[in-house]
């Protein structure tokens, strides 16, 4: 009999890597039975087709993300003083003290770090949180669900994801083992571990290198280097259109050549819409001198504000705007859920921009794919205030220290040396793609496009 795989989405991020590449195809080929377990608000059996098992009750215990807060917080505290490294609490979000209730919470929080901030108190507090998810109907309700369709394995699609941990609880209490994919390029070191789990899949050496340095409770043979099947599709050819088909389908001017600008959410990137302004004042200033320039604007598919509007609008000779092709399914932003057309829409603004300029994003390991180069933004705007926050900031943390060289983005430190890196790039005399394939190997790893297929061998190897 095939053997069951559930395919977990605590929430929507993992849809893009595990919905809507080859990875289910893949499974099947080597004979599992794969049924998606599903907590987020998309139907994947409306949208695709596929077999889920919808988990209906959302509701984490009150005190969960209170206590994840404090275990962030005290994994960070922990990583400053044994690294001794300031760049950690560069990591926290500041308290709420607005209202009666945010200052208890806050207060609560705070008593608890006191407490706790030792790497037996992250122990502590990670098996408190455990007590905590066990005691819910949640975990009962999802104990239930694999007491009736016995998996033979839980692959879980992040861990970072306070909704699963009751789930996965439930799973390793009924002896089926557990597989948490490490998300993002920079979760581990910022504390984003959220679950435990049997086994961990990795994009990396460096990555596992550093789970390993931050979560001394894991082992070795815990985690595997798999890859990530994030930039599969920049190697499917399939996806590619013709530069004539692109540009008709969405308006763009065949005489141009366009720069992308990739937006930022605002946490990271507060004042993210002047540096889209800077791009069009030198590419205006080019367009003078003789070039033909446009923009295609991209914004951060969770970025819900009006903030570039204006900009937008006082530019829209110059900028066109197409927006990746999300859906609101809900209010909150991890509810804004990644579709299969987007894939395409993104491998195609890559394959089609002369190359990409942005604020710290991996949009840079994106275009690099498509051999082209990427211009970061790190130099303060004159609208920086008290109480915005720096984007200098994001290039000290350890994610950055993965670069092989200085050269690996191009680095834009002066709002005066814009246009001309900007022609630089244009006229083939400056380039980061050769030093950006190595930090995209450092990363992503060494095979890119096979990601899919290994993780479903430690799969096997696992369930052997």
């Amino acid at each position: 009999m095939n053997k069951k795989i559930f395919v977990f989405f605590p929430d929507g991020v993992g849809l893009r890597n595990f919905a809507f590449t080859q990875f289910k195809e893949i499974g099947e080929q080597k004979g599992y039975e794969i049924v998606y377990w599903n907590n987020t608000v998309f139907s994947l059996k409306e949208e695709l087709g596929y077999e889920e098992v919808k988990i209906e009750n959302h509701k984490t215990h009150p005190l969960t993300s209170i206590y994840s807060r404090v275990r962030k917080h005290i994994e960070l505290n922990v990583s400053e003083k044994k690294f001794n490294d300031n760049v950690y609490p560069k990591y926290k979000f500041p308290f709420n003290y607005k209202g009666l209730k945010n200052s208890l919470m806050t207060l609560l929080t705070k008593v608890l770090i006191g407490l706790n901030s030792s790497e037996k108190g992250i122990i502590r507090i990670r098996k408190r949180i455990n007590s905590l998810e066990r005691s819910t109907d949640k975990y009962r309700y999802c104990k239930a669900q694999l007491e009736e369709h016995k998996p033979d394995l839980v692959f879980c699609t992040t861990q970072r994801a306070t909704q699963s941990i009751s789930g996965l609880l439930a799973a390793q209490d009924l002896g089926i083992p557990t597989v948490a994919f490490v998300y993002s390029w920079d979760n581990v070191p910022k504390a984003m571990q959220v679950v435990e789990t049997d086994y961990y899949c990795v994009w990396s050496d460096l990555m596992k290198e550093e789970v390993l340095k931050y979560y001394p409770f894991v082992k070795d043979s815990q985690v595997i280097i798999t890859g990530t099947p994030q930039f599969e599709s920049h190697f499917d050819e399939s996806l590619s259109q013709s530069r004539e088909e692109f540009f008709a389908q969405y308006d763009l001017d065949i005489n141009k050549k366009y720069i992308c600008y990739s937006g930022d959410d605002e946490t990271t990137s507060p004042l993210d819409q002047y540096y889209l302004e800077d791009l069009a004042k030198a590419v205006r200033s080019l367009n003078r001198k003789g070039d033909n320039l446009g923009i295609i604007y991209r914004k951060s598919p969770i970025d819900t504000t009006t903030r570039y509007d204006a900009v937008l609008e006082s530019n829209k000779d110059i900028i066109v705007t197409l927006d990746p092709l999300w859906k609101p399914m809900g209010e909150k932003w991890n509810e804004i859920l990644p579709t299969k057309a987007d894939l395409k829409m993104l491998y195609n603004v890559c394959k089609h921009s002369e190359f990409v300029t942005n604020v710290c994003s991996s949009t840079v390991f994106d275009f690099v794919a498509h051999d082209k180069s990427c211009i970061y933004f790190n130099y303060e705007q004159p609208q920086l205030k008290k109480g915005i926050r720096d984007i200098g900031q994001n290039y000290n943390y350890v994610h950055f220290r993965s670069m092989p060289s200085s050269n690996a983005a191009v680095f834009c430190t002066n709002k005066n040396d814009l246009e001309n890196l900007v022609k630089q790039i244009l006229e083939g005399n400056l380039s980061n793609v050769s030093e950006g394939k190595k930090w995209f190997e450092v990363v992503v790893g060494k095979e890119p496009t096979k990601a899919s297929e290994k993780i479903w061998n430690t799969i096997d190897k696992i369930l052997k």
